[in-house]
């Protein structure tokens, strides 16, 4: 009987041995599939990390390229338009906010002053102050003796100056806003007529070829319209302030003659 269950028992150990070793092997090539993974996982990142480390100045490659690409004949004549026509819109941002004042509170203290007879004091007090409104106010309170037609007369002539004043430069503005997509459809026909001398030249008309020509063309066009775009915004702002200031000095100007008006009929009264 021992013999009997010795010989039964011999073949269960083998089979369960096998079974241990095939699970043992099937265990070990999950492991090394996972650290193949793993592996897979950490380039994948890794590559990531580095596509994010180089796109800190991707931008700023990508449009040197471009303006490379788009032949730096034109497209520095389109960049130069950018530079100049900021510079004029910077020039006259900062004019017109230096020219901005509280011309409630100036008309408030003129008031008060002329109210009370202190002309030469209004004068000074518009003398030290900036800004167009305030130029306006002396020039009125210079003629405060004459009669209200040459008051008016002189302050509306005085005006015109100071408004012009006011829009100095913009003409420069609109002709780099209207200069520079000029300069960039001229790049396309440029670019155009590069494409057809290279066709010309290899005597076959290949995608590639057509396809550089094109896209000199494409860009110079592109980049001449951003600048168009971007000089047009700040031309837009800049005609919002100079519309505010306009509307300062002819209220500021009715303001100035009622209180002269106010002033003559007291002492003359």
């Amino acid at each position: 009987m021992a013999i009997t269950g010795l010989f039964v028992l011999t073949p269960m150990a083998v089979a369960q041995e096998k079974q241990a070793q095939d699970t043992t092997q099937t265990a070990m090539q999950q492991a090394e599939t996972g650290d193949s993974a793993m592996a897979l996982v950490d380039a994948e990142l890794g590559a990531d990390d580095a596509a994010t480390e180089d796109g800190g100045g991707g931008f700023h490659r990508a449009l040197k390229t471009k303006f490379v690409e788009g032949s730096a004949g034109f497209m520095s004549l389109v960049a130069l338009a950018l530079v100049i026509g900021l510079a004029f819109c910077i020039e006259r941002i900062i004019y017109l906010s230096l020219s901005e004042i509280n011309a409630k509170r100036l008309m408030q203290d003129i008031d008060a002053r002329v109210e009370a007879g202190d002309v030469e004091g209004a004068k000074t007090l518009c003398r030290e102050t900036r800004g167009p409104v305030a130029s306006i106010c002396y020039q009125g309170l210079l003629h405060i003796s004459e009669s209200i037609d040459n008051i008016e007369r002189s302050i509306t002539s005085y005006g015109s100056v100071q408004a012009a004043n006011l829009e100095k430069g913009c003409s420069w503005i609109t002709f780099f806003i209207a200069a520079a997509p000029s300069l960039g459809f001229l790049g396309t026909v440029i670019g155009m007529v590069m494409a057809f001398d290279q066709i010309q030249s290899a005597g076959d008309i290949s995608p590639t070829i057509v396809a550089s020509g094109m896209k000199v063309a494409l860009i110079t066009t592109i980049f001449g319209i951003i600048v168009a775009l971007v000089l047009q915004f700040f031309y837009n702002y800049i005609l919002s302030k100079i519309e505010h200031l306009t509307s300062q000095m002819e209220e500021s100007t009715i303001t100035l003659l009622d209180t002269i008006m106010k002033y003559k009929l007291r002492n003359n009264g």
